[in-house]
């Protein structure tokens, strides 16, 4: 009888504890945010945020206000809508909120990385001395030698026809933009005298492209793998490309940049072995590659789907390269531009960030380690559980709230402008606004290579402007996708062959 006891005892227990874990016994406590489960123990509301988290967020911020707590996959997440508090929570002490836990989860997921104590200061320092400051300008001069060898490799003496070449404007601009950046940051092929260059050069051409692909395929893989959905088969695909990019990424070569150098050796100094480092390449290849491409790609569509911005922003483009003595016309070398005239830019620097409210979606995360306050706009108070996640989605709270952009779904090319060129405040209930667009992130997680990413954007965007007549096929009338483009040689030095999977004959 006792052993019956002791069992059904130990049954119960068990029975409990899983419940526990599945947080059906959780109750919103007195001073909490609204909390809400959903109706799937541990799961919550899992598949409804992974389907489309945007509408689901919408949904939950109408129901329950500007902070609520739901349960996402066994997670509770505090989402904080009111921008406001977002100052709060970003210097908030990571004793009490820390995003490295849970970013060091995620990096060893997709990357296959473990981190250390030591990473986040390496980046950090490696970025401000070399993607920043004279850091920069060194790297901008390399980054667009390379677009150019990618651009405008092919000289001819100006006089032949201009012909019209098609390609999908996505993929352009992404094969593009990582090819430079790929060669800038890891280094190109070596090579000795004139001839020997144009050989390397081809060479680069060639791996940079192969690489691109196979990047392409990871890229696609990467979502369910962040949230650990993928099928067995396509998990293995994602396990080959992890070790072709680790091998890949290995060997080293000419012109490496110092900002990867260096984090490779400061990693060394601290124990971390090579398997490990070149893992970390991967992920830091990942981080500055993976959003520049698309990022230029919507640039580019904006403009080219809104005549009056193209032109504000072409006619800028021209006035900076004749103001430093530069014109493209046929048979004329490439244009330089230098760091100091990408600074010379205001309507461009708003298109882009125009660009990134439409489309940045950052979500911003923190782990609650210690029960802390957070007061809002309104004077209320909540407190954040320890053990839970704090999350900031500010492409709802802020990006596309009509209260601080009007019109939020509309492409305004001047919008981040005054017509002076200064650069134009926002504001919400007649408050100043600190955080009023946030596609890098903020705060101690804020990107640390965000001034080489736009330099890499803006650099593509003079070239593809100054070179290149540019034309969008709509797809309403000739039944093609809406990013298929046309793309005419300004200058016959640019004789860039494009041919894509469903290009026709341009009339």
């Amino acid at each position: 009888m006792a052993l019956w006891v002791i069992l059904l005892c130990t049954l119960v227990a068990s029975l409990l504890g899983g419940l526990y874990l599945l947080g059906v016994f959780r109750r919103r406590r007195p001073d909490e945010p609204p909390l809400d489960k959903g109706t799937i123990p541990w799961l919550g509301y899992v598949l409804d945020f992974r389907k489309d988290s945007l509408e689901f967020l919408k949904r939950m911020q109408r129901k329950h206000g500007d902070i609520f707590t739901v349960l996402i996959g066994g997670y509770y997440f505090t989402f904080v809508m009111d921008p406001f508090c977002f100052g709060a929570i970003m210097k908030e002490s990571r004793s009490k909120l820390d995003f490295r836990t849970f970013a060091s989860k995620l990096v060893w997921q997709v990357f296959g990385y473990k981190t250390t104590e030591a990473n986040h200061s390496i980046i950090r320092s490696s970025s401000m001395k070399h993607l920043m400051g004279d850091g920069l300008t060194a790297i901008t001069q390399s980054t667009l030698e390379n677009f150019q060898k990618l651009m405008l490799f092919s000289l001819s003496s100006g006089e032949e026809k201009r012909v019209w070449q098609e390609d999908n404007l996505f993929n352009y601009c992404y094969n593009i933009v990582f090819r430079a950046g790929y060669l800038s940051l890891y280094g190109t092929e070596p090579h000795q005298g004139a001839d020997d260059m144009e050989k390397a050069n081809e060479q680069d051409r060639i791996h940079s492209n192969q690489l691109f692909h196979e990047f392409r395929k990871y890229d696609r893989l990467f979502p369910r793998l962040a949230y650990s959905v993928l099928p067995p088969k396509d998990k293995m695909e994602a396990e080959r490309l992890k070790r072709f990019f680790w091998s890949m990424l290995s060997v080293k070569k000419d012109n490496i940049s110092r900002w990867i150098s260096d984090q490779d050796q400061l990693l060394a100094e601290n124990g971390v072995p090579k398997y490990m480092r070149d893992r970390f390449m991967f992920m830091l290849l990942w981080a500055s590659q993976g959003n520049t491409g698309p990022t230029a790609f919507w640039l580019l569509l904006y403009l080219m789907k809104h005549p009056e911005a193209m032109k504000a922003v072409k006619d800028e483009v021209a006035k900076v390269l004749r103001e430093n003595g530069q014109e493209v016309k046929p048979g004329s070398p490439p244009v330089n531009i230098t760091r100091e005239m990408l600074n010379q830019t205001p309507l461009l620097d708003s298109a882009l960030e125009e660009t990134l409210r439409l489309v940045a979606a950052p979500i911003l995360v923190r782990a609650v380690l210690q029960d802390t306050r957070l007061k809002t706009s309104s004077g209320t108070e909540y407190s954040l559980r320890k053990g839970d996640r704090v999350a900031l989605f500010p492409h709802i709270s802020v990006q596309m709230n009509p209260e601080i952009h009007p019109k939020p779904y509309e492409f305004k090319y001047d919008r981040f402008i005054n017509p002076d060129g200064t650069k134009k405040d926002f504001y919400k209930n007649g408050k100043r606004l600190k955080y009023f667009n946030m596609p890098w992130g903020t705060g101690v997680s804020i990107c640390p290579g965000r001034f080489f990413a736009v330099a890499e954007i803006k650099l593509f965007v003079f070239l593809m402007l100054s070179h290149y007549d540019l034309e969008l096929w709509l797809s309403w009338l000739f039944s093609l996708p809406p990013s298929h483009v046309s793309l005419l040689c300004v200058s016959s030095y640019c004789g860039v062959g494009l041919c894509g999977k469903n290009s026709t004959a341009h009339p």
